[in-house]
């Protein structure tokens, strides 16, 4: 089983659901009262942990993912149902990073912690929400609003409990097919293994995981080969096995993997280790005991084994289970604090004519209501005047009959001054679409043209 230890995903939460727009219609009650009610809110994406260093490569065959949209809100004041949320396993010890930001949204290291990652949007508000004593019969009702969408990198922290460590052919693929229960490819040249690949050893009720690191070259350290990347998983192992080729020079070769692994990091040759002399069925019993006495001045354990005839392996595992050294708490990372940008609100002329609004706050409740509908924009003229819009556009020179954009809609720039589309002073409102229109009408309003999309 091949393992990935670095992902990219893209997760979305589900849209909610829009709010409902519907009348009361009974046998007796011909014209009844707005009734449409709440659009459901949309399911968010989880990031869960379990104890499967594997679960990561099973996110393979998909990049994206999103959780289930909120139903729409129904007659009867009727709530629309909840999108489901989405859960991701994925290994503990699992680091979440916002691809695009670089900022550090989780670190997972217990089983069955949860991370949010997207949150699902919020569901919209039925008609029913926007009636009063003056509005009766709102015809209009709220859009929910869309998830979050985020790239995310994953990053495995803890790879395996033991690495397998050798110069390309010494067999160490061979060895954990040998060992453990996996089933990596095995040929007969050099980098067969080019990610690493991850096998459970068990002995009783006691196990770990064993990883074959893909094959080390000379200058490895200095980024030849698979190089660093092959470094950088062996640093997240808390034993190595040096597997040697009992026919090519065994000490000699164990003397350049260690200096590539000094030459990486000094503290990798303070981890536990010991040495599978490999190939053994091939050599005669002389050849093994020179090649074990020469291999005695390194100071590790050294074990003569077949991968190929499967002998030793007995010795070699209990061996692994006396040295392993007992998991080490990881420490959790900092994760950066979750910063929300208001952007103030902003008028530019645009080169093809009339104006463009941009802010955070005026664009989010924009786009919750439909530009097209009269109704809708009355009730939007409050939260115009509130965050200072007309002043804006008046100071900036909008004349009436300007094009407004905010976000996707289009409106049109009225001015009370010019006489255009403003309420007469005489005339008292008769509902709250009028006094909204009355409370900006000093200042210039919005309103929505024909061709407002």
């Amino acid at each position: 089983m091949a393992l990935r230890d670095t992902l990219e995903i893209t997760v979305q939460g589900g849209k909610g659901g829009d709010g409902g727009m519907s009348f009361l219609r009974l046998k007796y009650v011909p014209k009844g009262g707005p009734d449409g009610g709440h659009g459901g809110d949309g399911g968010s994406v989880w990031l869960e942990t379990v104890d499967d260093v594997a679960s990561l490569e099973r996110l393979v065959s998909r990049r994206q993912y999103k959780a289930e949209t909120g139903a729409q809100g129904e007659g009867r004041n009727k709530a629309g149902r909840r999108g489901e949320d989405l859960v991701l396993t994925v290994p503990s010890g699992t680091l979440v990073v916002d691809a695009d930001t670089g900022e550090r949204l989780a670190d997972l290291l217990r089983v069955g912690e949860r991370a949010l990652v997207a949150p699902g949007g919020s569901g919209g508000r039925g008609n029913a929400s926007f009636a009063s004593s003056q509005r009766r019969t709102p015809r209009f009702a709220e859009f929910g609003t869309p998830g979050v969408r985020r790239r995310l990198r994953l990053e495995l922290r803890v790879i395996a409990d033991v690495g397998l460590v050798g110069y390309p052919n010494a067999g160490k693929s061979s060895l954990l097919a040998a060992l453990s229960n996996a089933k990596p490819q095995i040929a007969a040249y050099p980098f067969t293994t080019l990610s690493p690949n991850l096998g459970i050893v068990e002995r009783d009720l006691a196990r770990f995981t064993l990883a074959d690191i893909p094959g080390i070259i000379e200058g490895a350290s200095e980024g030849k080969g698979l190089g660093l990347e092959f470094l950088r998983h062996i640093s997240r192992t808390r034993l190595l096995i040096y597997v040697l080729d009992i026919a090519e020079a065994p000490a000699s070769n164990l003397d350049a993997l260690q200096h590539e692994l000094r030459a990486y990091d000094p503290s990798l040759l303070e981890l536990p280790a010991l040495v599978a002399l490999n190939k053994c069925d091939v050599a005669d019993e002389t050849d093994v005991e020179e090649a074990t006495s020469d291999l005695t001045r390194f100071g590790l354990p050294v074990l003569a084994v077949s991968a190929q005839e499967r002998s030793g392996l007995d010795s070699l595992k209990d061996a692994l289970f006396e040295l392993l050294p007992s998991r080490p708490a990881l420490e959790p990372l900092g994760v950066s604090p979750t910063h929300v940008v208001v952007e103030p609100v902003v008028v530019r002329a645009l080169p093809e004519g009339g104006w463009e609004v941009s802010g955070s706050e005026i664009t989010a409740v924009v786009s919750r209501f439909d530009a097209r509908n009269r109704e809708a924009v009355a009730y939007l003229q409050h939260h115009f005047a509130s965050l200072g819009v007309y002043k804006l556009l008046k100071r900036a020179g909008a004349q009436a009959g300007d094009d407004v954009v905010i976000g996707d809609a289009v409106f049109e720039y009225f001015d009370d001054d010019k006489g255009v589309a403003g309420p007469d002073p005489q005339d008292a409102p008769q509902d709250d679409a009028a006094q909204t229109l009355w409370d900006g009408a000093a200042e210039g309003g919005l309103d929505t043209p024909e061709k407002s999309s």
